[in-house]
């Protein structure tokens, strides 16, 4: 056989999959860094024109202006954001990585380039005037929107899609922290959710791409310059454990706190244009005396690092940056959370460091020892994402001396903090408006499928005083074992099935003593066409039930049928069949 000629393994490369994967990481990994570099002159520039100053020494320039000025800049701002937000976005918030998260798992890594570039010019223009929040995640979104934009124009399917959704999420991680292997692991870990080979190597290239293009503009140096650090000795790992405990709870505190400023403001009498403006006046007013609630706060982040704040001072940072954090993000102003967690993680391990060596002079490390322990304790914890928490902490700091014990507190924290709330804080989010996405597709369309599409009208439905005669003679006529009672009215009464009534089937001269209300089970369970097939299963699952009576609603008891646990079963499978046939289709143009 005559072998194939340039042309043909021109044209075979063209349509393999892993080649065009790779083709397109490559391009997603240099656009997606120039994207981030662009989003951080953007925050930059803002900051020239409203503080005549911009970088990491923000708190410090700002420290020296006129009152007015602090307070000014990030109200007008404030202003400008709510209006953008009015005008130019859907749904008139900024959107960040819980999006990504959806696109990801329900969309088939689809998402709209005109909400990802509004989105990310309202990020930009939060951050610079001066919002507590931080940048990586609306840099993840905006990375993940230019590569599903490229995408879609490619005509990929849903499959790669995913792949080059994750491409585009690796990439602004790393180009934002200068982190390679953490932006791999980021993407791998919280977006795409599992390590298959096939969607490892496009992202780690993506990584690889949008790392050397911020080196070559930004320099190698990581984002904190830190002093020589070293465990003292062995006997401070019980410390760092109760570290780990400790940033747990703060992680839970500034989630809480999010969660709750977001509640509180969403019922505030107010149009919602001017909801940003009315949180960045209550920044203003802080920052008169606490500049370092400001911006994304990486300077006094590296302060705390350093040692150079007081017990106090980082006393004050932990409250007023956590609160600040969440009244900038429930007032509307679009920015993420991973740099105040690290701020308030950094802040945190820095007082427990001074407790801890003021308690036990000889055995403890330096303050900044602890900071860096904290600051990855507390960001893996609010994340839900250890792995690459860790691996982020590790480049930033460009310090490994850390490891054991940096492992220790995050894998206490996460722990902590899963079997406290049992979710990270971007599924807490999409917990919030609806979207329960642990439990993956196939949760997912146990929850987007009712009890009424698959309500079955065929069942034994007697009245309450059929005698145990006639419940023997329909148990000997059909296979039905399990019987639906019901009142004179139709209301639902209970169930039952052979295991209530073998004690007094084989004895006759009980068929006409006993009836079905004397066998019905107590507590029966019933469920109401609108609810979904999750709960459904749930309660057959807990109560080893074949199927359930379905009644009108919560108070109209009326049966309208049953649902049972094998039609569950059928109507998931066949769901499940149709995506995977729908992505195969989708997939057909890139092969």
């Amino acid at each position: 056989m005559a072998s194939p000629g340039p042309r043909g393994i021109w044209h075979r490369l063209a349509h393999h999959e892993q080649v065009v994967l790779t083709a397109v990481a490559v391009v997603i990994g240099i656009v997606v860094a120039y994207a981030a570099l662009g989003f951080r002159i953007w925050i930059d520039a803002v900051e020239w024109i409203g503080f005549g100053t911009a970088g990491d020494t923000l708190y410090l320039a700002v420290a020296e202006l006129p009152w007015w000025q602090v307070v000014l800049v990030p109200t007008l701002g404030g202003l400008g954001v709510g209006l953008m937000l009015e005008y130019l976005m859907p749904g008139k918030r900024a959107q960040a990585v819980a999006h990504v998260i959806e696109a990801n798992a329900l969309h088939g890594g689809r998402m709209g380039l005109r909400e990802g570039l509004v989105s990310a010019a309202v990020s930009a223009t939060s951050l610079g005037v001066g919002a507590s929040a931080g940048r990586e995640g609306p840099m993840v979104h905006f990375g993940a929107t230019l590569s599903s934009w490229l995408a879609q124009r490619l005509s990929l399917g849903q499959n790669l899609s995913r792949t080059i959704l994750g491409c585009g999420v690796a990439a602004a991680v790393s180009a934002s922290f200068n982190a390679p292997i953490a932006g791999v692991f980021f993407a791998l870990e919280v977006v795409i959710g599992h390590y298959a080979l096939s969607a490892f190597a496009p992202v780690v290239i993506a990584s690889v791409g949008g790392t050397l293009v911020a080196r070559a503009h930004l320099g190698e140096a990581p984002a904190f310059d830190l002093p020589w650090t070293q465990i003292t000795s062995v006997l401070e790992f019980p410390a760092f454990f109760l570290l780990g405990i400790v940033s747990a709870a703060m992680a839970i505190v500034l989630m809480w706190s999010i969660m709750k400023a977001d509640e509180i403001v969403e019922r505030l009498p107010m149009p919602d244009w001017s909801k940003p403006m009315a949180g960045g006046l209550a920044l203003g007013l802080v920052a008169l005396l606490f500049p370092q609630i400001l911006g994304v706060g990486y300077g006094p982040t590296d302060g705390a690092l350093k040692g150079i704040f007081p017990l106090s001072m980082l006393v004050a940072l932990i409250a007023l940056k956590t609160v600040m954090t969440a009244v900038t993000l429930g007032c509307r102003f679009g920015g993420g959370v991973f740099s105040p967690s690290l701020y308030v993680g950094a802040m945190t391990g820095g007082a427990f460091g001074i407790v801890a060596a003021y308690l036990f002079p000889e055995y403890a490390s330096s303050h900044g020892d602890y900071a860096i322990v904290g600051m990855s304790a507390v960001a893996a914890a609010v994340l839900g994402a250890p792995i690459s928490t860790i691996l982020i902490v590790f480049e930033l700091t460009g310090d490994y001396t850390m490891t054991v014990a940096v492992m220790v507190a995050t894998s206490v924290a996460s722990l902590v903090v899963r079997q406290v709330l049992g979710t990270s804080f971007f599924h807490w989010q999409l917990e919030r408006r609806g979207l329960n996405l642990r439990g993956g597709r196939a949760r997912h369309l146990l929850q987007s499928l009712n009890v009424g599409d698959i309500l079955s009208r065929e069942c034994h439905i007697v009245a309450e005083g059929t005698s145990i005669g006639e419940i023997k003679r329909l148990l000997a006529e059909g296979p039905a074992s399990e019987f639906v009672v019901t009142d004179e009215a139709g209301n639902l009464v209970g169930t039952f099935g052979f295991q209530e009534v073998k004690d007094v089937a084989f004895d006759p001269s009980l068929d006409s003593l006993i009836n079905a209300r004397d066998v019905v089970r107590g507590g029966t369970t019933a469920v109401i066409p609108a609810d979904t097939l999750e709960h459904a299963l749930a309660l057959m699952d807990l109560g080893g039930a074949e199927q359930l009576a379905v009644v009108t609603g919560p108070e109209d008891r009326r049966v309208q049928g049953v649902v049972h646990h094998k039609d569950v079963l059928r109507a998931l499978n066949q769901a499940l069949l149709e995506v995977q046939a729908e992505e195969h289709d989708d997939q057909a143009p890139a092969r």
